[in-house]
């Protein structure tokens, strides 16, 4: 695990570039791929699909040399000259463009949600396994500071043993912007449990491991948001944990990012990790403090009466993309395991029907 004290070692690959195509270039693309793609030693930015003569504008004054497509099946039809595609768009293509990838030879990433239902996730990890080709999907928040933090004092127990854990995502944004994940179907993947869920599940479930039933309150609370902007979601871990999960557009105060309880201690943390918004305003991951969080940002452990601020590890989102060119280029595990993710989608499955009973539902 990093700390603030130094920068993350990439390390330095061993064999040739790699040489990367990213699929879609809007928030995602553009944002939470190509820089991270960019800084990585080992990969190459070589190829970007978009369509949208702006952005196709904006990705070449970006990134000198890149290749620009206006579709996939450009890209396909060139697959040789690349070794991993990158699938960033919107969430009822993942799956379709994901399999097209790996029937035209190329390691594959995919944002998140990795498909829409675990069924589409079981296919495609199976077509991985029979290409013995790699296949991983981004979950980024896995190298959130504030989740590092937690995970090294699970893995020293300073907790004891825990046995709730809270975890948000929560904003305020009382005016729907009318874009696809807020207006479109959920069947097409729209909705916050689609957008936030899976990074609130998959953090559980890399803590906590496997659930065993699922309670879940799902609405769509404000005008003109046809999809669901306001969840919460109650898992229940085989090892005994509770998990108590929310992720809303329409908080107006927002609660802890973090409250973990346990038998010797808790640990809270508020605000989120800083590398969005970095990435957003457009600076670079080389950056000397990248990932770092400011002491006014630690969480704090203890028990009321003696509590004391835990010096944050450092956040290092890169760190996932040096791990597909190690498992791309050196046969190394992947940095994000498919069984974990195949799982949360079946949480998200549990959770549509637990909403729609108003009961518990087991997996």
């Amino acid at each position: 695990m990093a700390d603030a004290s130094h920068r993350p070692d990439l390390g330095a690959p061993d064999g040739p570039e790699l040489h990367v195509a990213l699929v879609g270039y809007g928030k995602g693309g553009e944002v939470f791929h190509a820089p991270l793609i960019d800084a990585v030693p080992g990969l190459r930015l070589s190829a970007i699909v978009t369509g949208n003569p702006e952005r196709r504008a904006s990705a070449r004054k970006r990134y000198p040399g890149v290749t620009v497509y206006p579709t996939a099946a450009d890209l396909w039809a060139d697959a040789a000259h690349y070794e991993i595609a990158v699938i960033t768009t919107p969430n009822d293509t993942h799956a379709p463009l994901a399999r097209a990838a790996l029937d035209a030879g190329l390691a594959v990433v995919v944002d998140k949600p990795f498909a829409l239902t675990a069924d589409q996730a079981r296919e495609l990890t199976d077509r991985a396994d029979r290409a013995g080709q790699v296949l991983t999907v981004y979950q980024n928040r896995r190298w959130d500071a504030d989740f590092l933090t937690l995970w090294g004092l699970i893995e020293e127990g300073a907790l004891g043993r825990v046995h709730r854990f809270e975890s948000r995502f929560e904003r305020w944004r009382p005016q729907a912007k009318g874009t696809w994940r807020e207006s479109g179907a959920v069947s097409d993947g729209a909705g916050i449990l689609y957008d936030l869920g899976p990074h609130l599940i998959d953090q559980a479930v890399n803590l906590f491991g496997p659930v065993e039933s699922v309670y879940a309150e799902i609405d769509s609370r404000r005008p003109g948001a046809s999809a669901d902007d306001d969840v919460f979601l109650a898992l229940t871990h085989r090892g005994g944990v509770r998990s108590h999960l929310w992720m809303s557009a329409l908080a107006a105060q927002v609660g802890p990012r973090f409250h973990v309880l346990g038998d010797q201690g808790a640990f809270t943390s508020h605000g989120m990790d800083g590398q969005e918004e970095r990435l957003v305003a457009g600076e670079r991951p080389e950056a000397e403090d990248w990932g770092v969080l400011p002491e006014a940002s630690w969480g704090v452990l203890g028990a009321d009466g003696d509590t004391r601020p835990v010096p944050s590890a450092r956040g290092a989102y890169p760190e996932f993309y040096a791990g597909v060119r190690d498992a791309v280029g050196e046969g190394e595990p992947l940095p994000v395991d498919l069984h974990e993710v195949v799982h949360g989608l079946e949480i998200i499955e549990a959770a549509m029907r637990s909403a729609a009973s108003g009961t518990v539902h087991r997996l």
